[in-house]
């Protein structure tokens, strides 16, 4: 099993977590929201391998919003290859993570979905930008993955035109993309957490 910095938790239900933290978070940032949104489902929470003036990120960025698009790309295969490996280690079906990431794990759940959409069931994308200027391979498809982008109105990073655009680059891979804006800027809004938990239920058979 790699040595990569991860909790796991067990759980019986569905779906499997994959939480992805934000910069200067960690492998422990997400776990509250497990009790929020699908108590009863395993979690996986890996630390981001990045280091940003000693904060961990996921890839790298030349400036704020200005993504190292070769580096995400790495970052992002890394992270199919531990979630293969997961996998295997904890007995978890294959490529049934439901990702839930803030900010830069936002975006390397995006990332993740548009270079191994072999690799998720679908994600919540919670102050989500566009992760590539170019979505990628057109033969992989999004078919049948269930993407909720929840954006605050006033987010100076995650605009409503990176919203947009986002929602548009991962429809026109045939994802089902559901929008939602809140009164905020770039953060979890707590007042969210009963309608995504909800999203959640009803992808579940």
């Amino acid at each position: 099993m790699s040595d990569r910095p991860h909790v796991w938790l067990p759980g019986a239900g569905t779906p499997p977590l994959l939480l992805l933290h934000s910069t200067g978070g960690n492998e422990e940032q997400l776990l509250p929201l497990r009790a929020q949104l699908s108590p009863s489902s395993p979690v996986l929470s890996p630390r981001g391998t990045v280091l940003e003036h000693g904060m961990p990120r996921f890839f790298r960025r030349f400036e704020e919003g200005v993504f190292d698009e070769d580096d995400l790309r790495a970052r992002a295969d890394e992270l199919a290859e531990f979630l293969t490996e997961s996998e295997g280690t904890y007995g978890v079906p294959a490529g049934s993570w439901l990702a839930v990431g803030f900010s830069n794990g936002a975006n390397m759940a995006s990332a993740l979905l548009l270079r191994h959409p072999e690799s998720l069931a679908g994600a919540v994308l919670m102050g989500a930008m566009v992760p590539f200027a170019d979505t990628g391979p057109s033969d992989h498809s999004l078919k049948g993955k269930r993407v909720l982008i929840v954006n605050g109105d006033r987010d100076p990073m995650a605009t409503a035109g990176q919203t947009q655009t986002l929602a548009g680059n991962l429809r026109l891979k045939d994802a089902d993309v559901e929008v939602r804006g809140f009164a905020g800027g770039h953060t979890i809004d707590p007042r969210q957490m009963p309608g995504i938990k909800e999203w959640i239920s009803l992808g579940e058979p």
